[in-house]
């Protein structure tokens, strides 16, 4: 009986070392994670020239804009179907970017402001098992962007007021239209798991993105000119985030 009793401190000291040792089932079939953190958007930016489209066709020779970088909160969901399939939904606040004029709109400064929205599915491919802390990854997926809260400075509407009735006014009032599009993602990324729940995660995604924008410029006389550019976004996303599995 004494020989019993002195072998049991032996046996839960080996298994709390066996335990610790014993890899944690972080992310295995049937797994749901929770990540939290901040998504940086930097677009590889570019702009044709701006067009007039009505009551006449022409050009503003020169005109060009830049797109300037954006920080926000952002959500990602993510299922595992197996221990290495996995599909995640990201979401965020959409954040404000500002548009820049270069070119022959650099006096007019900061041109205008709008809200992107860009929700995304993508599907990842985990490296390594269900058991390892960490496990790089790779993915593609599609994410639907459009915009809202679409403003135009007071400097730049005057600026088109002023080119469009040859100097006479600068009191028109314009707005603008930014379109919507499909996109697709690529992303890589890594996760390292700091217990059965917790993670810390990074990724890096590209998405090539093209928007169209369309501007409706009124003078006070009631003439309306129509006018239109491309802006090309391209935004390298990097996310940040802890996560937490249920």
């Amino acid at each position: 009986m004494k020989q019993q009793f002195s072998l049991l401190p032996k046996i839960a000291a080996l298994s709390i070392a066996a335990a610790f040792a014993a890899p944690a089932m972080a992310q295995t079939a049937g797994s749901n994670i929770v990540n939290l953190g901040w998504f940086h958007l930097a677009p590889q930016d570019s702009s044709e020239t701006l067009r007039v489209n009505s009551p006449i066709q022409t050009t503003l020779p020169g005109s060009g804009a830049s797109v300037g970088n954006a920080d926000t909160l952002g959500v990602a969901f993510t299922h595992f179907f197996t221990d290495n399939f996995a599909v995640t939904t990201d979401v965020g606040i959409p954040p404000t970017f500002k548009l820049t004029g270069t070119g022959t709109l650099a006096s007019a400064g900061e041109l205008g402001k709008a809200k992107q929205w860009s929700p995304a599915i993508i599907a990842k491919w985990y490296f390594g098992d269900g058991t390892s802390k960490f496990r790089p990854f790779v993915g593609a997926g599609v994410s639907y962007v459009w915009y809202s809260d679409v403003e135009l400075t007071s400097q730049f509407q005057g600026a088109l007021a002023s080119r469009f009735s040859s100097g006479a006014t600068t009191s028109g009032k314009s707005t603008a239209d930014l379109s919507s599009s499909l996109a697709p993602v690529l992303n890589v990324g890594a996760t390292y798991n700091f217990d059965q729940n917790w993670s810390l995660g990074f990724s890096v995604a590209y998405i090539p993105l093209k928007t169209k924008a369309d501007i409706t410029t009124t003078l006070p006389t009631g003439t309306q000119f129509k006018s239109s550019t491309s802006l090309t976004l391209n935004p390298i996303v990097t996310f940040l985030s802890v996560g937490y599995k249920f």
